[in-house]
C-alpha cells in the first residue's frame, strides 16, 4: 500500500465518522456538504434525495421526527468493520454496519453502501445507501415505520 493509498482510506474512514457526528448533533446542512453537489442518499423505505438541497431536507424531516416521538433529539450512530476499496483514479467504494442509539436505548441497525469520489484534498459521498436491518419494538425506527407502540 502506498502512502497515498493510505492517505485516502483515512481522508474516507474520517469522511464517515463525520456523517455520524454531524447527524447526530443534528447539523443536517453539514451532513449534507459531504456529499458532492448531485450527490445521492438512498434509503431503503425513505427514498432516494438527490443533491445537496434534497439530502438536507429529508434527514431535517427525520431529525424533527426524532424529536416528535421521543421529546428530545437524543442519538448516536455507531459505525464499524469499514471496508474501502480504492478505485483507479479518484474513486473508492465502501461498506460499513451501523447501529443506532437513542435514550431509549438501541433504536435500529443495518448497513451503509457508499460510493465515494475525491474532491481536491478531500473525499465526498457520491452515494450512500442506507438499508436498516432491523429495530427494536416501541423504538423511533418502528414508529416510522408505523409500528403500534409496544
Amino acid at each position: 500500500m502506498t502512502l497515498d493509498e493510505l492517505a485516502a482510506r483515512e481522508l474516507i474512514r474520517d469522511l464517515v465518522a463525520a456523517y455520524a457526528e454531524l447527524a447526530d448533533r443534528g447539523r443536517f446542512a453539514d451532513v449534507a456538504a459531504l456529499f458532492t453537489e448531485d450527490g445521492v442518499l438512498e434509503v431503503a423505505g425513505g427514498g432516494t434525495h438527490r443533491g445537496r438541497e434534497a439530502i438536507h431536507g429529508f434527514l431535517a424531516g427525520a431529525g424533527a421526527g426524532l424529536r416528535a416521538t421521543t421529546g428530545r433529539p437524543l442519538v448516536r450512530h455507531h459505525v464499524s468493520n469499514l471496508r474501502i476499496t480504492l478505485g483507479a483514479g479518484a474513486e473508492a467504494t465502501g461498506a460499513c454496519s451501523f447501529l443506532v442509539l437513542t435514550e431509549r436505548g438501541l433504536d435500529h441497525w443495518g448497513r451503509y453502501r457508499d460510493a465515494y469520489v475525491r474532491d481536491r484534498d478531500r473525499w465526498l459521498f457520491r452515494h450512500r445507501r442506507v438499508r436498516v436491518d432491523g429495530w427494536t419494538p416501541a423504538s423511533w425506527a418502528a414508529a416510522r415505520r408505523g409500528e403500534p407502540p409496544g
